[in-house]
């Protein structure tokens, strides 16, 4: 936390994000990723919502604020985008990270990890590796990723039966959240079923992009979707999926 009261007395600081509780203003941000390197390019990752090693890697990405293009993979065998990663690299397994900017390109969630820790990452003198434990304890972490898949009812996990034949052509999604908000996965569970790719921004706590979100539409609030499709740009999950089940499906579904 950087303050308890920050101020919104000026016009730079009207479009700082900081959280409002009665008369405090908090305000926090992450310093160990100031001097972090940011890719130029989005990061491409093949990936379904359910799978638990794919979470990981979602939580990994959120933990370093990057900016990533999910390519949806439901089971890891459905889709273009299986297709796809299937003749690139003869497998159909995920997650499957493809990295523009380095010309890296990796399966297994550990070694992804990895890769995007040391790449992305702050200093290793700047922070505390076992606070990462969360994520690292691969048992722990598969374990209490399939929870959540199993309450979840394993989203994603199959193509939705009326989804259209063309969502993996369309230009990705722009989708502003954060992996472990309610709000955000829904739509992040309908995009995915609906195998529509989609650029996700993360902006959890001391993220810098909320500051970002400020600016462009003068409130913090995820999710935020912006479609360049269509030209549609909108907050509240609810009114989100009903948008992308009525354009981007081609008939009534159970789902």
């Amino acid at each position: 936390v950087d303050t308890f009261f920050a101020h919104e007395d000026d016009g730079k600081c009207k479009y700082v994000y900081a959280l409002e509780l009665g008369p405090f203003r908090i305000r926090d941000s992450s310093s160990v990723l100031e001097d972090a390197p940011r890719p130029e390019k989005p990061i491409i990752l093949y990936e379904y919502d359910a799978s638990p090693y794919c979470k990981r890697v979602r939580e990994m990405i959120n933990l370093l604020d990057l900016t990533v293009e999910y390519r949806p993979c439901p089971g890891a065998r459905q889709g273009k985008f299986s297709q796809q990663m299937l003749q690139q690299t003869g497998r159909q397994t995920v997650p499957y990270l493809v990295d523009p900017n380095t010309n890296q390109d990796l399966f297994e969630s550990n070694d992804i990890i990895e890769y995007l820790l040391q790449t992305y990452g702050p200093l290793p003198e700047m922070f505390d590796r076992k606070a990462l434990w969360p994520i690292t304890f691969e048992s722990f972490c598969i374990s209490t990723c399939t929870i959540v898949a199993i309450l979840r009812d394993f989203p994603a996990s199959r193509r939705q039966d009326n989804a259209r034949p063309d969502n993996e052509d369309m230009i990705p999604l722009e989708l502003w959240g954060y992996e472990s908000s309610p709000f955000v996965r829904p739509v992040r569970e309908k995009l995915c079923s609906l195998c529509l790719p989609h650029t996700f921004i993360s902006c959890s706590r001391g993220s810098a992009n909320r500051d970002v979100l400020m600016k462009r539409t003068g409130r913090f609030q995820v999710p935020f979707l912006v479609d360049p499709n269509t030209g549609v740009e909108m907050f509240e999950g609810p009114e989100i999926v009903d948008y992308l089940e009525q354009v981007y499906t081609t008939q009534t579904s159970n789902e």
